[in-house]
């Protein structure tokens, strides 16, 4: 073969050869997490400033090597793509993926692929997935509104754009609201493209006890999975120590699951303690720890409305603060918040959270529609006294009914507030909270309601209130004994014994009988003087000496002292009579 022929045939063969040799490279290296990445997001394309109005999703090649696209699937809770077409993704490139119209819409933007069955892309947020022919999850984004940062934007006709592609697993602070003229950048580099490093280790955002053998860690990032799944990272106080297994979960790979090697007990509150997790860009942590226990469901009066804002600043927002008064730890996602409308019905009820998110004994939370805005003018202890409710019903100025429930339906606790409970000295309420004063007295007392200080701004959300005081009730107890008495003078209880305790003297003591019917038949005492201890006997008669008919009768004992203190007990007991 001459000189020239083997040039042509060098010439001819060089295409075929780079193509093989490109093919080699794409089946040499398998797919590796985040060589491919979701770079751009278009989920509400309307009203467009000038792009084509569909929605879209924008992969990109942050890795070294060409990768075969062919088989890969695009994915949310609802629908899966597949990508059933030969594409060679280069180093540094980008493929547009949508439906078939939308991707004939944006022929001119790109290289596009047209699938079947695209993910819906929520306008308000969506989970989407990405993973290769080999099922391995390449990458995922969870995006939501807020990733915006601007609500003119997120209203419509602006796609979300990832700042450093090479930084894929920041989440919120690695995205933003395209700022290119037409609305979006499909095909060519993101318009808010930058560097964008991550130098933040995960935080330990949460703990979460879903049965007595496991715990959930949430974390503020995506982990590097290997790291996560090191049971020595972990430790859980009260003699558990460290965990049989740790899982960092998919998609998203922001929380682990740790399996314990011996139970959780009701009424306990566990400490879990982490250190060196890292993300994917290597930060690590440092030793931090969350709280958790075993939720208990909502019974009545647990949970009470501990303060209100209902006349917000004109640029803040609303809100209203709950406390837990119990023993029990609390999981908000059971608690649904409403107000009542003008005939006594309930409005919209919203959950305070679709997550896991408990509420300990002692431990007040904020519900807002918009925490930015409250924290913008009251001081307050940081996010975690927050829930950020979506949709949280709105309250009237002039005065409403608030209502807090169960999943069941049952009414855990509700306000009937008015603006004329401020004090009214003061003139100007807008900004200024109604605070309750103490906890354990009544909900709708108007008494144990005030405005909040002025040397707190007018507000506490999410710590203990201004102007909280524990003392206004007279400490003790009241109790009839025993439940059923029979007046029959056979020597067995004869007579209704209505012990008192109190730790200290100088309390005085009303106490009255009442029947079935709610009406008083004996007054059995009037401004009795107390000790520390004793009893008063009631046997069975009425007002008039007259003997009572058997049921059920109420004891209702009132007491108050020189301090102003007050309180009441009411016990239902039984007077029972030998039939004969």
């Amino acid at each position: 073969m001459g000189i020239l022929a083997i040039l042509l045939f060098m010439k001819n063969t060089m295409p075929v050869i780079s193509l093989l040799l490109t093919l080699s490279s794409v089946h040499a290296q398998p797919p590796q997490r985040y060589d491919i990445v979701i770079n751009e997001i278009m989920a509400n394309p309307s009203p467009s400033p000038g792009l084509p109005e569909v929605k879209y999703i924008e992969l990109y090649n942050t890795s070294a090597y060409a990768c075969m696209l062919k088989g890969w699937t695009i994915s949310d809770d609802k629908s899966t793509a597949t990508i059933k077409e030969d594409i060679l993704l280069e180093p540094d490139s980008i493929v547009i993926i949508g439906s078939s119209s939308a991707m004939t819409a944006l022929s001119n933007s790109g290289r596009t692929v047209a699938v079947t069955n695209f993910p819906t892309l929520r306008v308000n947020g969506d989970l989407i997935m990405l993973h290769s022919a080999d099922h391995i999850l390449i990458h995922a984004v969870q995006y939501d509104r807020s990733w915006y940062g601007n609500e003119v934007k997120a209203a419509g006709g602006w796609s979300l754009e990832m700042i450093d592609p090479k930084n894929p697993c920041t989440g919120a602070d690695n995205w933003s609201a395209s700022t290119s003229s037409k609305g979006g950048t499909p095909g060519t580099k993101n318009a808010v493209a930058a560097t964008n490093t991550d130098q933040h280790p995960p935080e330990l955002l949460s703990a979460f006890s879903p049965d007595d053998r496991h715990i959930t860690l949430s974390f503020s990032e995506p982990l590097d999975s290997a790291g996560a799944a090191n049971t020595y990272n972990y430790n859980i106080n009260e003699n558990i120590g460290m965990p049989v297994t740790a899982i960092a979960e998919a998609p998203l790979f922001s929380k682990v699951t740790l399996t314990l090697n011996r139970e959780q007990q009701k009424e306990k509150v566990y400490t879990v303690s982490v250190k060196n997790i890292t993300d994917c860009s290597g930060n690590r942590t440092e030793r931090s720890s969350a709280r958790t226990a075993l939720a208990a469901s909502p019974p009545k009066n647990d949970i009470v409305i501990n303060e209100v804002l209902f006349n917000a600043p004109d640029d803040g927002a609303e809100y209203i603060e709950l406390y837990n008064r119990s023993s029990h730890t609390v999981n908000g996602k059971d608690l649904l918040i409403a107000t009542r409308n003008t005939s006594g019905g309930l409005g919209t009820m919203k959950s305070l959270t679709p997550e896991n998110l408990l509420l300990f004994p002692g431990e007040y939370k904020a519900l807002s529609t918009d925490t930015a805005a409250v924290k913008r003018h009251y001081a307050s202890p940081g996010y975690s006294g927050y829930i950020e409710v979506a949709g949280m019903p709105v309250l009237a100025n002039a005065g409403g009914t608030i209502v807090l429930l169960n999943l069941q339906g049952e009414t855990v606790d509700e306000l009937t507030y008015h603006e004329s409970w401020h004090l009214p000295l003061i003139s100007n309420k807008k900004g200024v909270a109604l605070e309750r004063i103490n906890a354990d007295a009544a909900t709708q007392d108007q008494h144990n309601w005030q405005s909040a200080a002025a040397s707190t701004g007018y507000g506490t959300p999410g710590y203990q209130n201004s102007q909280y005081r524990a003392d206004l009730q007279i400490q003790g107890e009241i109790t009839p004994d025993p439940d059923i008495f029979s007046p029959d003078n056979d020597g067995h209880d004869d007579y209704l014994l209505i012990r008192y305790r109190f730790p200290e003297t100088g309390n005085v003591c009303n106490i009255t009988i009442y029947d079935a019917a709610g009406r008083a038949v004996r007054h059995l005492v009037r401004n009795g003087i107390c000790g520390t201890q004793g009893f008063y006997k009631w046997d069975g008669l009425d007002e008039n000496g007259q003997p009572l008919r058997m049921g059920i009768y109420v004891m209702f004992a009132e007491v108050f002292n020189l301090q102003g203190k007050t309180k009441q007990f009411k016990k239902a007991v039984v007077l029972a009579k030998r039939l004969r």
